[in-house]
């Protein structure tokens, strides 16, 4: 059984980087925790950090390789938590002192003082034939094979998915977003705050059974969060990364 998580007062929990060469603000930020300008007490990574890394595809691994090893060598320095998303699976191999959680172990169950909390990236909830895709796409066989003809191609296929994730809008606002968690989570989870990522809406929403919290995310004006004292019953405060500062 997974011995619960403790989540640390001073932790930084940063969302849906989408790291890519579109976006490389995200390497900055890892080098000022690094270098120690930044000082986390823990760093939670709440899944699609990368905009494409897969565990099976070495292309992937070549293209973020300075931010595989910056966290790598962080997770020397503190405690580093991560929870898969939908662009970044499969990573044990690359992640060796890191506590990895794939979209199976999630939501994943932490305390913080004296408040259960639950964390997730946020695509656990989704329509039965969402759940049979990603059961598919994280398979070891098919990333296998994914890889076999994407060498073929001279890595057309991802070199394709990069301009196509490139141009994506991460930051349109969620119309809706109370009515749809609260069908989505009401009566399915026992605990004090839920915080997911996925939707990139920076909200925070009063459930019945708990506080909702869905992250912003670090694409879009480069927002992290601080996990804070729940005295004014804040769980995380919110933080813009500017280079240098």
């Amino acid at each position: 059984m997974q011995k619960e998580i403790e989540i640390l007062e001073g932790a930084f929990v940063v969302a849906d980087a989408h790291y890519s060469d579109e976006r490389p603000l995200f390497l900055d930020f890892l080098k000022e925790i690094h270098s120690g300008v930044l000082r986390p007490t823990q760093l939670i990574l709440m899944g699609d950090i990368f905009d494409a890394l897969f565990g099976e595809i070495p292309y992937t691994h070549e293209v973020n390789k300075e931010a595989i090893k910056l966290i790598n060598e962080i997770s020397n320095k503190m405690e580093v938590i991560y929870l898969e998303g939908n662009h970044d699976f499969n990573l044990a191999s690359l992640f060796l002192n890191i506590k990895t959680f794939p979209i199976s172990a999630q939501p994943l169950t932490c305390r913080y003082k004296d408040k259960k909390i639950i964390l997730a990236h946020g695509d656990i909830e989704g329509a039965p034939l969402y759940k049979v895709y990603t059961k598919i796409i994280r398979n070891h066989y098919v990333l296998l094979i994914l890889r076999a003809v994407d060498t073929l191609l001279n890595n057309g296929i991802l070199k394709r998915l990069d301009r196509y994730l490139s141009q994506k809008d991460d930051c349109r606002e969620f119309i809706g977003l109370k009515s749809f968690m609260t069908k989505r989570l009401s009566n399915k989870y026992s605990c004090d705050y839920f915080v997911e990522g996925h939707f990139h809406q920076n909200k925070m929403i009063n459930m019945r059974d708990f506080i909702y919290i869905n992250l912003g995310a670090f694409a879009c004006n480069q927002r992290y969060f601080i996990v804070k004292s729940t005295d004014n019953i804040e769980l995380v405060e919110e933080k813009i990364f500017s280079k240098g500062i």
